[in-house]
């Protein structure tokens, strides 16, 4: 929170531009049907002593069909297809898949691909960082694998999720050249097991 030298003018301000945030959640979730962007994932150890970096492509398609496919430093491709949730490690040769009722339930991908944003979570206002509204995304159900979620727009658009799991770990993507509204071909939510790979099914 910024700190308030005219008490009554920045207090009301920072009111509005927090409930903005939330209000620009509901609207993403609510209008949103189809998007793309690049990101850039970042993992914190809990301890903050240790970072993770990964790059690739995000899109998604609603209802409950999404596309993660990093890139760097290791390929590794993530496919919500309606049904099922396929994950491709192609340096092991191998597929796992799970249904997508059991591998989303209120979890971020599911909050982002069309998941039930007040039935699954609590919203609140998360305050304005690093030039980024935040709307803060409590799961209703405490034992799930993950704490809390912060969503962070820019104006309207989607920026950055961060995430902290049930571990502590700290997980945030920040979104580059975010498009919304895009014609996405059926075939990007499509998942063939690759010839002669391992196939996990749960």
């Amino acid at each position: 929170m910024k700190k308030l030298l005219i008490a009554a003018a920045l207090a009301a301000a920072n009111t509005l531009a927090q409930a903005d945030a939330v209000q620009s959640l509901r609207a993403f979730v609510r209008d949103v049907k189809t998007g793309r962007a690049e990101f850039t994932q970042t993992v914190t150890s809990p301890d903050g002593a240790r970072k993770k970096t990964s790059s690739g492509r995000f899109e998604f398609s609603r209802p409950d069909r999404f596309r993660f496919g990093y890139e760097k430093p290791f390929q590794q491709t993530i496919v919500a297809d309606g049904q099922k949730v396929w994950i491709h490690d192609p340096d092991l040769n191998q597929v796992s898949s799970r249904r997508l009722s059991q591998a989303l339930g209120a979890t971020p991908a599911a909050l982002l691909a069309g998941g039930s944003l007040e039935a699954d979570f609590v919203l609140s206002d998360g305050g304005s960082q690093g030039g980024l509204q935040w709307a803060q995304a409590t799961p209703r159900t405490p034992d799930g694998p993950f704490k809390s979620m912060k969503v962070g727009f820019r104006g309207s658009e989607l920026a950055a999720v961060e995430i902290v799991d049930s571990f502590g770990q700290r997980s945030r993507l920040d979104f580059r050249g975010f498009e919304a509204g895009v014609a996405l071909p059926a075939d990007r939510f499509r998942f063939t097991v690759p010839a002669g790979a391992d196939l996990l099914e749960q």
